[in-house]
Formats: C-alpha cells, structure tokens, sequence
C-alpha cells in the first residue's frame, strides 16, 4: 500500500499532539477525527487491517482534511502527515472505494483536454488555468502591469496540469494529464511560463518531475515574475495583512518572492491571527475542497473572518486566487490578490 512508504511518519504522528492546532478543517469541525493525531492513527489502524480502508468514516475523514502541509512544515521532526494522507487517498481510489462525489470531480476532470489554447506572442507564456480564469480581476490586472512595463506575452488558457486528479488520489490519470499538458507547452517554444494560482505552480514546479514528466519552460509563480519586470510602482500598498499560500509556503520551502513583491509595492505587512504557523486559505491545498466539503470551506473563510483586526476596513492580500474566491464569498473581508495589488499600485 502507498501509505507503508510513511510508516515512520503514521508511527510517531499518533501520538503527537504538537500540530493540532494547525489542522484547518479540525479548527472548524471540532471533531477529534479532523486533527492531524487522529488521522494518523487512523491509518495506523488500517496497517495493521488493510480491510478498514473501506471503512465510510475514514474514508470521509481522509477526504476531509485540507492538506495544508503546515503540520509538515512546521514538524521539528519533518514527520509527513500530508504525505500519508495523500497516500491514502491513491489506495482508497486503487482499492475502488472513491466515493461517489470524488468519483464525479474526477470524472469531471479526466474529461478536460490536458492541453491548453495558446495565442499571441511572445517568449513569456501565462497560464490561464481554471481557477485563475474564475478569478477575472486576477488575470485583468497581470495584463495591466505587463501593458504598462511593454511586455508582450502569450497566454495558456484552459487544459489540464492533472493537479485534481494528483490530489484526490488518481495518480497515473494526473501523469497522463501532466504529460498531454507539457507536451503542448513546450511545442509552444515559450521560455517561461507564469502562473498566478499557487495550485498551478506546485503542480509544475514539483508534481511534473516527480512524475518524470519535462516541461521546458521555467515555471515562475507571478510575484516572481512580476518582481523582474521594468515597471514602476507610483502608489505604496500601504497597511495589508498578508495571507501565506499553502503551497508557496508549506510545499515549496517559503517561497520568498510574495514577501519581496510586497516589500517593493511598500506594503506595511501587519501579523494576522493568533499564529503565524497556521493555514488561512480556506483549503488551498486540498484544490477542490470548496466542491467537496463546501460548508467545512464556508466555516475555514467565517473562521478567517473572526481573526480579522476590522473585518470591514482590512486589506487582505493574498497569493492564491482560489482562496480570495472563498474568502469573497464567504466573508465580509476586503480581498486582493498580490497581481491585483500590484496593479493597483501602478
């Protein structure tokens, strides 16, 4: 089973208390089930009785979890909650007992064409995928600032990196997917590829060459990007709170080019919460949480909303586009994006 390759992680982590209170979905369920001990020693029953994998409430449980890898990240002992749990979503789909909503979401996305439309021109290509793309202000306000520093690029819109199917656990249909997906963009000649959604950047950045999949272009999240550009920023940010990403912080070591873009803009970034070791992105890192567990994804953005210094006059910022969608939805929160904090400060 694929999650034997964590058994030293599912050991230790059962009777581990340390990182309970970074496990998103147990903040708002309260359930002893959502937390990150729990989990793990959950799956630790399931190794010792490989039949328990079909049990409903474990299987709801792991499909639960937000995947925030901020217990990983944080872990003293680097032990891999995150890991195991994806694991165990690849032998609950290879043993046939995805769920019936998982089933749909992936049955949803095997039918996407993996490769994206391209047009216009230029050597920098950006990623339009669809998460981005419902996020219309994100997109709208990278052609700003490229207009304004001269730029000419070319834009993927659509297709399909595999990173749904990767995280509900159909591992060899998301290499499938990665590999149509690549394949298309490096026939594109494009030097770069940037992407806004932190999703889209992990998923290229990370689960391509685990996959074995080459992508030629060099993958550049849009702070990176942006933070390159010959443009000049005439208005400062001002006072932001500023929201990490889970994959750009749990999933790539922290990435630091977010911090510098704001430093540029002049932002004043302010402390948010209890805790900077905790995950506020509503389930970035589950993907498609807001489809899965839609009124756990409402609680995570009414939780947010609670830690909020003035709920009505903050400026949030934040790296992902999937949780400026969940927190606009669900709160009363004054939600940017980074691209769209930049483009304001033109």
């Amino acid at each position: 089973m694929n999650i034997d390759k964590f058994y030293d992680s599912i050991k230790a982590c059962r009777f581990c208390f340390m990182c309970r209170h970074l496990s998103g979905v147990g903040n708002v369920t309260f359930r002893e089930a959502d937390t990150p001990r729990i989990r793990a020693a959950m799956l630790y029953g399931v190794t010792l009785d490989n039949s328990k994998l079909a049990n409903a409430d474990f299987i709801d449980t792991i499909y639960s979890s937000d995947l925030s890898a901020a217990c990983r990240f944080h872990c003293v002992n680097s032990f891999d909650e995150n890991g195991m749990v994806l694991a165990a979503r690849r032998d609950i789909v290879e043993a046939g007992l995805a769920p019936a909503d998982v089933l749909a979401l992936a049955e949803t996305s095997k039918s996407i064409d993996a490769k994206p439309k391209i047009s216009g021109n230029g050597e920098t290509l950006y990623y339009i995928d669809s998460c981005t793309a419902s996020a219309a202000s994100e997109y709208k306000a990278f052609d700003k600032i490229m207009k304004k520093a001269g730029v000419k690029y070319r834009v993927a819109k659509g297709g399909n990196t595999g990173k749904i199917l990767e995280t509900l656990g159909f591992a060899a249909d998301s290499a499938q997917k990665a590999a149509e997906f690549a394949d298309a963009v490096n026939k594109s000649g494009a030097k770069t590829i940037v992407v806004s959604n932190p999703a889209a950047y992990d998923s290229l950045a990370n689960d391509f060459k685990a996959r074995g999949v080459k992508l030629i272009p060099k993958v550049m999240h849009a702070s990176e990007f942006l933070l390159q550009l010959k443009v000049k920023f005439a208005k400062k940010a001002g006072k932001i709170y500023y929201l990490e990403s889970d994959f750009l912080k749990n999933y790539n070591s922290n990435l630091k080019f977010p911090r510098e873009l704001l430093r540029k803009l002049g932002a004043e970034a302010a402390e948010f919460g209890t805790n900077s070791e905790e995950s506020y992105t509503c389930g970035e890192g589950a993907v498609v949480l807001d489809k899965l567990r839609p009124n756990i994804v409402e609680k995570m953005a009414k939780y947010v909303e609670e830690r909020a210094d003035n709920p009505n006059a903050d400026k949030i910022v934040v790296a992902s586009p999937y949780t400026k969608i969940q927190l606009s939805k669900n709160s009363k929160l004054k939600v940017y994006t980074l691209t769209e904090l930049a483009a304001a400060c033109i």
